[in-house]
C-alpha cells in the first residue's frame, strides 16, 4: 500500500507526467480495440464507403473526446474562459496554450487508430474496392459488355471471399494486394506527416516565439497551481468550520444537560474538566477560519473569487468593491464568533 500511495502522490505532483501516461495508455488501448474489433464489410455497392468512413472517423472522434474528458484541465480552461474579467484581465494567448496542450495529448489515441486502420488495409479495401481499375488489373475485354450496376456489384464483393464470384473478371488476390499496398503507403505517409508535425509543434515553434511561449506556459501553470491551492484552502476551511460547529453543538448540549433539560448521568459530569485541553485546539481551528464564520460570508467570498479575482500585483492589494469589502483602507479584523442555537 505504501508503494501505491507513493506512486499516487507522485502522479498528483507531476500532472504532466500523469497525463502523458494516460495518453499513452489510451493509444495502446485504441490499437488493442482495433485488433479485437470484428470488421465486417457489408460488400454492397453504396454501403461499403459509408461503413468504412464510419469506422475511420467515429472511433477517433470518440477517443479524442474521451481524452479531453480525462484531462483535468478542461474544467480549468472552461472556468478561465467564462469567468468575468473583474480586476484580472484574461489573456487569449494563455487560453490558446492551455487548449493546444490538451488537444495535443487528446489527439494521440485518434492518430494511432487512423494509422493502425490504414496500415491494416481492411477499411481501405472495403471503401475503395469498387474503384479498382479492372481494365488494368483484370480482363479488360469483358468490361464493356457489363452494365455499370453489375460491375459495381461484383467489385463490391471483393472484401468478402466467401461470396465473391468475379474471378473470371478480376482475380480477388490481385485486387486485395493492390488496395492494401495503397492503404499501407497512405498509412506510413500519415505516420510520417504526424511525426513531423509533432516535431515542429514541440521543438521548432518555441524557438521563434520563445518570449510568448514562456509567458503563456508560466501563466498556464500559475492558473493551475492557484486553483489547486484555492481548493486546498477551501477544504482546510471546511474542515475547521465543521469541527468548530460540532464542538459548539456538543458544548450547547452539555449546557442543556447541566440545566436539567435532559435526565441521566451525563448531567453530573462537570463541563470545565475538558475545557483547558480543548482551548488551544479550538483556538487553532478558529485561526484556520480566517474570519469567515458564517454561511453567508463564505458564499460572498466564493462569489467574489469567481467574479472578481485579485489582481496579479503582490504588495499592491486593493480592497474589493461591491462584492467583497469596500473602502480605501484594509478591512478591519472580524470577530470570529459562531453561534449555535439548540432546540433540545
Amino acid at each position: 500500500m505504501d508503494k501505491f500511495r507513493m506512486v499516487f502522490q507522485f502522479l498528483q505532483s507531476n500532472q504532466e507526467s500523469f497525463m502523458n501516461g494516460i495518453c499513452g495508455i489510451m493509444a495502446l488501448a485504441s490499437a488493442q480495440i482495433y485488433s479485437a474489433f470484428d470488421f465486417n464489410c457489408p460488400c454492397l455497392p453504396g454501403y461499403n464507403a459509408a461503413y468504412s468512413t464510419g469506422i475511420m472517423l467515429v472511433p477517433p472522434l470518440v477517443l479524442f473526446l474521451l481524452g479531453l474528458v480525462l484531462n483535468n484541465n478542461v474544467s480549468m480552461l472552461a472556468e478561465e474562459w467564462k469567468r468575468p474579467p473583474g480586476r484580472r484581465a484574461k489573456d487569449p494567448a494563455v487560453l490558446r496554450y492551455m487548449f493546444c496542450s490538451m488537444a495535443q495529448r487528446a489527439l494521440i489515441a485518434p492518430v494511432v487508430w487512423v494509422a493502425v486502420t490504414l496500415l491494416d488495409g481492411k477499411c481501405f479495401l472495403c471503401a475503395f474496392c469498387t474503384a479498382v481499375p479492372v481494365t488494368v488489373l483484370g480482363n479488360g475485354s469483358l468490361v464493356p459488355g457489363l452494365p455499370p450496376p453489375e460491375l459495381a456489384r461484383l467489385l463490391a464483393r471483393v472484401p468478402c471471399p466467401e461470396i465473391y464470384d468475379g474471378d473470371w473478371l478480376l482475380a480477388r488476390e490481385v485486387a486485395v494486394r493492390y488496395l492494401r499496398c495503397i492503404s499501407q503507403a497512405l498509412g506510413w505517409s500519415f505516420v510520417l506527416l504526424t511525426t513531423l508535425l509533432a516535431f515542429v509543434v514541440r521543438s521548432v515553434r518555441p524557438c521563434f516565439t520563445q518570449a510568448a511561449f514562456l509567458k503563456s506556459k508560466y501563466w498556464s501553470h500559475y492558473i493551475d497551481i492557484e486553483r489547486k491551492l484555492f481548493d486546498e484552502t477551501c477544504t482546510e476551511h471546511a474542515k475547521a468550520f465543521a469541527k468548530v460547529c460540532i464542538q459548539q453543538f456538543f458544548e450547547a448540549m452539555n449546557q442543556d444537560l447541566e440545566l436539567g433539560h435532559t435526565h441521566g448521568v451525563l448531567a453530573t459530569v462537570p463541563a470545565d474538566s475538558a475545557a483547558p485541553a480543548t482551548t488551544e485546539g479550538a483556538k487553532e481551528e478558529r485561526e484556520k477560519l480566517r474570519g469567515i464564520t458564517d454561511q453567508g460570508a463564505m458564499n460572498r467570498l466564493l462569489m467574489s473569487w469567481h467574479k472578481c479575482k485579485p489582481p496579479l500585483r503582490l504588495g499592491q492589494e486593493e480592497p474589493l468593491m461591491g462584492n467583497g469589502w469596500a473602502g480605501g483602507k484594509p478591512r478591519p479584523p472580524r470577530k470570529e464568533v459562531a453561534t449555535y442555537f439548540s432546540k433540545v
